[in-house]
């Protein structure tokens, strides 16, 4: 591909998409701005108008702070490649850091001033969406300190951990020939699967106090219906997720006799025991219709697809020029089509969403017919409009902004989905 013909198509791609998402932001803005002050007739008897309210005024904050977030976000992609920011830094790097390092050592500064870079500049925005948007509608529980500790470590984890995954990856690219992506693509296998063995008892006990469920009952409801359901777990917890937020979740995690199922604080407090069943039971279904063992399936396929791309664009002048980065002559160049990889992967990837939203939201359908059928449709019906109100998810969005980015099917497709399972049942 041409240098002129990759630049052409990445700013078309990156304006197209930039103006799709204001338009679907605009859209959803307006909806649910011009259905604000009246419950929909479906939710007349459970949600208050107040709670409606409520719900309309964080989604409309959290659109607007949204789009500013992707201005600047395209912005900064600009920046770093056509406009010349990554060239720049790595020419700097060239003259003072690869005499000294190597080109290995050159190449980690690279990788890691640039994170380093991007993560100081998105800072503020990150800590305004916690102690601006979500302080201002009562959801961020966390204090400075926690936060700036969170921070630091994931700053000590990414270093830890990211570092020498990348100087293994560079190495490869650099001593394996040109099949260097198929041993690349097996690195990141086998570091994923392992990520999913470790990250329950040793990654997540950095950011969360995990205790065993205490509730006897509750324990008992829960590990009844998981003999029913076929499914073993390593233990039941209670994660502290009230220290940082008042958003309420349930999660399994972990992979193979790892698996441990994790019940947020905030929701054990919101939901009755049978409600919190009917939870667990839609989170089972997708264990029992193998969501998950389908969706790592299909990420390793596409990353297969990416490495092998990956591996023919890095040997491209073109791909370097055309992004605004010239390759140096006689110096390794693969952490910059590393890079440039990542930075202009998901302008091109953003226009498949919709295909993955569908697909996650016919799972979510799946689920939810599982848990219907081991539990009880009204209490899952009740646990999640009691979600959605506490965790202040519109119930009036648009239609094509939940076509495009919903992961999850609107409440009134779920409920509605719902009420004829539970009408159809016995």
């Amino acid at each position: 591909m041409s240098p002129p013909l990759l630049t052409l198509l990445f700013a078309v791609f990156l304006a197209a998409s930039v103006l799709l998402r204001l338009w679907l932001a605009s859209r959803q803005i307006r909806h649910v701005a011009a259905h604000r002050a009246v419950v929909p007739k479906a939710f007349e008897a459970t949600v208050t108008l107040a709670a409606h309210q409520r719900a309309a005024d964080y989604t409309i904050a959290k659109l607007r702070l949204g789009i500013f977030t992707m201005a600047f976000g395209a912005a900064m992609l600009l920046g770093w490649t056509l406009l010349g920011g990554l060239d720049a830094l790595n020419a700097w790097l060239l003259e003072h850091a690869h005499p000294r390092l190597g080109d290995l050592g050159y190449q980690l500064a690279l990788l890691a001033a640039f994170a380093a870079i991007s993560s100081l500049i998105e800072l503020p925005l990150e800590a305004w969406s916690t102690f601006g948007l979500e302080q201002r509608h009562g959801f961020n529980h966390m204090k400075p300190g926690l936060w700036w500790a969170d921070q630091l470590k994931s700053l000590a984890l990414a270093t830890a951990v990211g570092l020498p995954l990348a100087a293994l990856m560079l190495w490869l690219m650099a001593a394996a020939g040109p099949g260097w992506w198929l041993w690349g693509f097996g690195v990141w296998v086998a570091f994923s699967l392992l990520a999913l063995l470790v990250y329950p008892s040793v990654i997540a006990p950095l950011f969360n106090k995990f205790q065993p469920l205490e509730d006897g009952a509750l324990k008992a409801r829960v590990e009844s219906l998981m003999a029913r359901c076929g499914f073993a777990a390593q233990g039941l917890f209670v994660m502290d997720g009230s220290r940082r937020s008042a958003h309420a979740n349930a999660y399994f995690t972990g992979f193979g006799k790892a698996k441990r199922v994790v019940f947020f604080d905030t929701l054990l407090a919101k939901l009755s025991p049978t409600e919190v069943e009917a939870v667990l039971a839609h989170e089972l279904g997708h264990f029992k219709h193998r969501h998950v063992v389908k969706r790592v399936a299909m990420l390793f396929a596409l990353s297969l697809a990416a490495f092998a791309l990956l591996g023919w664009l890095s040997q491209q002048v073109g791909f370097y020029t055309g992004l605004g980065v010239a390759p140096a002559l006689g110096v390794p160049n693969d952490a910059l089509a590393l890079l440039l990889f990542l930075l202009a992967g998901p302008v091109f990837g953003f226009f498949v969403t919709p295909l993955f939203a569908r697909l996650s939201r016919r799972h979510e359908f799946e689920a939810d017919a599982y848990a219907c059928a081991q539990t009880s449709a009204h209490d899952l019906g009740a646990a999640l409009l009691k979600l959605y109100e506490d965790n202040a998810s519109t119930l009036t969005p648009d239609r094509l902004y939940v076509r495009f980015y919903y992961s999850h099917p609107p409440a009134s497709e779920r409920l509605a989905a719902m009420g004829a399972l539970g009408a159809a049942a016995p």
